[in-house]
């Protein structure tokens, strides 16, 4: 029945898939005049279409770009001002072209092209292209100029004492950060174009020598069958890069610091890269990650591994909190002392809602008070949290709508999954799960939904590697950068490929140590 329905949903969602073939545009002309025909014709209801008509060697040629796509200073400089100003008449426009060819070696990359296809990919990439009449073919100049948003702090993975740069929309700056770091000959870029129209470029990033050929076979192959109409962010690849799309925890994991990144592919994984998203996907990634931070490697290891254990302690606060809060209150009072039974007893006789139902109701609230918070701008943003958090939740209490008790069990438990923000979305479901069942089932619910919820991590796997590791399958000498922290000096000199984890089955690396 299951399987039934989970085929059902997934026919369904790939039917915005596209599928069909396009046309292949035809093959650049000798004529100059009808290859700028065509194009104009391309771009006939845009204004970005740049052409400039000039005279070379006694020939006809042509430039043609779009507005906004390319240095215009550095192509009058490099290649313009040359080419007009000091060109020879050349009567042979085969040796003319030679020639231009070779005089532009020296000083800007060049690519030739011979069909429109490609004219159009490199003109949408900013590239400007060189038309001479007579040629069939064209030279592209790698002259790409668009404006992009400079280097920044991290919006969301802020450090301490490590690195404050943050990966930004332009996918060749991300790559020159992670070159910047990683100098070795062995860090791969893949490039290839999703989107039938956007004609996204997506990168995959990995080292040659650490990443699992499988795994990097297996990516490949999931993002080269991926057949959208437009792939503007990487939450589109997503769904394909993923076994259990349904599942609450993701195979999949994000980064925007180019630090984090190559700690990552240096441990055998891969990153994906979209152009014109500042996040980069990590694949695969483990649940014992979500717990991890670059300032851990930058700390003393006593300080850091009392950090991690808070890590591990406000994951499970902030799921089980409200549920164990509620089945308690509604079905376990003797659990608790007297005089604090007392207390919570007189504090929620005042509330006109069961304690179920008042839990969720402020749960309710507080996510629509964090969703305006985030949609709005910073300033007001910071606002509208102050004015929900503390003046309509003080009202609330004064008005007898809910306990102070309950305030005092949803702050706490947004504060605790603010400490693992990757892990919020599965958080904020299953907090609300845990509440209905405590409310229903009492502590006896909400026991059994936490072994399900082990299981079902544990049974994970996030490409042939489990999802749980090396907590689940264990392995001790892996625990020293898991439950604790020990220095770099006792960690050993190569970095733990996650191909290596216990209950691995993925193929290990060519230099697999």
């Amino acid at each position: 029945m299951f399987q039934w329905i989970r085929s059902k949903i997934r026919a369904f969602l790939s039917q915005g898939q596209i599928s069909q073939d396009q046309p292949e545009p035809p093959v650049i002309d000798q004529s100059l005049l009808e290859n700028l025909v065509y194009l104009r014709g391309q771009f006939k209801n845009t204004l970005e279409l740049v052409v400039r008509e000039m005279e070379i060697g006694g020939h006809k040629a042509a430039f043609v770009m779009l507005e906004g796509q390319v240095n215009k200073q550095v192509l009058a400089q490099a290649v313009v001002n040359p080419l007009t100003e000091e060109m020879p008449e050349i009567d042979d426009v085969d040796k003319l072209e030679q020639f231009i060819t070779e005089s532009m070696m020296g000083t800007v990359d060049q690519l030739q092209v011979s069909n429109m296809k490609d004219v159009m990919k490199l003109l949408m990439s900013g590239f400007a292209l060189f038309f001479l009449d007579g040629i069939d073919h064209a030279t592209a100049f790698g002259l790409q100029g668009f404006a992009t948003r400079s280097i920044s702090e991290p919006g969301s993975e802020m450090s301490l004492r490590g690195s404050q740069e943050s990966f930004v929309e332009a996918l060749r700056v991300n790559v020159s950060m992670i070159r910047r770091r990683i100098k070795s000959p062995t860090l791969k870029f893949e490039v290839m174009n999703l989107g039938t129209h956007t004609q996204t470029e997506v990168c995959m990033c990995y080292v040659e020598d650490k990443v699992s050929p499988q795994l990097l076979r297996e990516v490949r192959s999931k993002l080269q069958k991926v057949k959208l109409d437009s792939v503007l962010a990487d939450g589109y690849l997503t769904p394909f890069l993923e076994d259990k799309p349904l599942s609450l925890f993701s195979e999949i994991g994000y980064t925007e610091r180019p630090d984090t990144l190559c700690g990552k592919i240096l441990e055998g994984r891969i990153g994906v890269l979209v152009d014109g998203t500042p996040f980069v996907i990590l694949i695969p990634y483990l649940f014992v990650e979500h717990f991890q931070s670059m300032d851990d490697y930058a700390q003393r290891p006593y300080y850091t591994t009392v950090m991690r254990w808070l890590k591990y302690a406000a994951f499970f606060l902030a799921i089980l909190l409200p549920g164990i809060y509620v089945a308690v209150g509604s079905f376990h009072q003797e659990l608790l002392p007297p005089n604090l039974l007392f207390e919570l007893a007189k504090a929620e006789a005042s509330t006109p809602l069961p304690l179920m139902w008042e839990a969720l109701m402020v749960h309710m609230v507080f996510e629509i008070i964090r969703e305006a918070g985030l949609r709005l701008p910073k300033a007001v943003g910071q606002t509208i949290g102050i004015v929900g958090a503390i003046i309509i939740g003080d009202a609330a209490v004064s008005a007898g709508l809910i306990g102070a008790p309950m305030v005092i069990v949803v702050s706490l438990t947004a504060i605790t999954s603010f400490v693992i923000p990757s892990l919020y979305e599965p958080i904020s479901i299953l907090r609300l799960i845990f509440v209905i069942v405590g409310g229903t089932l009492g502590l006896y619910g909400v026991l059994l939904v936490t072994a399900m919820v082990l299981c079902n991590i544990c049974a994970k796997n996030t490409f042939q590697v489990p999802y749980t590791a090396p907590i689940s399958p264990f392995r001790l000498r892996d625990m020293k950068d898991v439950v604790i922290r020990i220095g770099w000096k006792h960690m050993g000199g190569q970095n733990a490929l996650v191909q290596n984890m216990p209950g691995a089955k993925v193929e290990p690396s060519k230099h697999n140590p």
